[in-house]
């Protein structure tokens, strides 16, 4: 038994580090991916190195050279032993060497004549790196890729320059982790539980202790509330009246040092959020993939029932994320709004569940093939969704 969690527990520290980045779904997602190099030169060694280093579930290496010379002057993963043997063997077994826990297979043929020959091959992969090849067989791998589904990046060096171009139709973007994203607190359209806690405190308690520890959340609905009975139930939207709210609060500080109220001051913003959802958003849920069949992606259908959700339980807003920052408060304050919050997103993230079941059920779908842990993923990110979209195939370029 003992054993058998270790074993469980041996890739969580392995690869602590990248978990912390990308999370429990996107290394499961490198986990479950497989990968094909086409000519393991420099270039494409140091791409697979790097997966391979991350756990990446399998990769499979097509090079029909030798090892010469020049090999060991440029490639840090082949030596003078590997002098005449295979270079796809020969790179295998030392990628093998960096994690004996990734698949690693190589196939001894030119990357060119397995494109001409055996153009099915390449269907079995999640990702194919094309590195310097021609430009003609590049094209028809392009077409080979793109008839399966399949990314294709494709990798060029000259020396200390290079480029890479991406073919994909669409890459579908849950966990985007924008470098800077807005707290999703509601206080602009707070619903009827965050209301009435926030009622329950009396924000002109003369306790010092209280009135001091009383989270700007709390300061922020309430005084929002107390704006908009004075403005016609309009929140803040000027310059002059956000400076005019941010005075409102200052207002009710009883001493200089209630960290709590500068904390409200500094947020009073998120008070003046436009309702709704944003047009990156709407482009998505608007998009006519969202219309799903039985043939749509596991995206395209949470995307369905999304849109479903605004429409009706959502009142026009997105499923909330559920977390809150943190922020001067009473301890039990604090644990009641976070309580509030996660009950909240709970909720949406239930009636998100139950559409997506009903979508699953009208297309021909299994309705538990979509997994709650998906679903809830899904949710906490809905105001993150990236779509890049391209139209034609390697002729779209990055340069690196």
């Amino acid at each position: 038994m003992a054993a058998a969690a270790a074993a469980v527990a041996e890739p969580k520290t392995k690869y602590d580090r990248q978990l912390r980045i990308w999370g429990d779904q996107g290394q499961a997602a490198l986990e479950k991916a497989s990968i094909c190099l086409l000519n393991c030169g420099p270039t494409g060694t140091e791409a697979l190195k790097n997966l391979v280093l991350g756990g990446i579930g399998s990769v499979t290496v097509v090079d029909g050279s030798k090892v010469e010379q020049s090999d060991l002057g440029n490639n840090f993963l082949l030596d003078e032993g590997c002098l005449g043997q295979s270079r796809a063997k020969s790179i295998c077994s030392f990628l093998q060497e960096l994690n004996d826990a990734v698949k690693a297979k190589y196939v001894e043929e030119s990357p060119a004549t397995m494109i001409d020959t055996n153009p099915s091959f390449f269907s079995q992969f999640t990702i194919v790196l094309a590195t310097q090849l021609p430009e003609s067989s590049l094209l028809k791998l392009d077409s080979i890729c793109r008839s399966a589904n399949i990314v294709l990046v494709a990798a060029r060096s000259y020396g200390l320059t290079g480029l890479v171009r991406v073919s994909i139709k669409e890459h579908c973007v849950i966990e985007s982790k924008p470098d800077h994203s807005l707290d999703d607190l509601r206080l602009h359209n707070p619903w009827p539980e965050l209301k009435q806690f926030a009622k329950s405190i009396d924000i002109c308690d003369k306790d010092p202790v209280v009135h001091k520890h009383t989270p700007y959340i709390v300061i922020l609905v309430r005084l929002a509330e107390k704006w908009a009975d004075a403005h016609d139930g309009q929140l803040p939207s000027t310059r002059q009246e956000k400076r005019e709210f941010k005075d409102l609060i200052r207002a009710h500080m009883l001493n200089v040092d209630e960290d709590n109220y500068k904390e409200a001051v500094e947020s009073s913003y998120k008070v003046s959020v436009t309702p709704g959802i944003s047009d990156e958003i709407r482009q998505i849920i608007d998009d006519s993939s969202s219309e799903v069949n039985l043939s749509s992606s596991d995206f395209w259908v949470l995307v369905a029932s999304l849109k479903e959700f605004i429409a009706n339980e959502g009142n026009g807003e997105l499923p909330l994320e559920g977390t809150i920052p943190d922020m001067t408060s009473l301890t039990e304050y604090y644990v009641s709004l976070q309580k509030i919050y996660q009950a909240k997103a709970e909720s949406d993230c239930l009636a998100i569940e139950h559409r997506v079941k009903s979508i699953l059920k009208r297309i021909g779908r299994d309705p538990d093939s979509i997994s709650r842990a998906c679903i809830k993923t899904f949710c906490k990110n809905t105001r993150k969704l990236k779509i890049p979209q391209y139209g034609g195939g390697v002729q779209f370029s990055s340069p690196i």
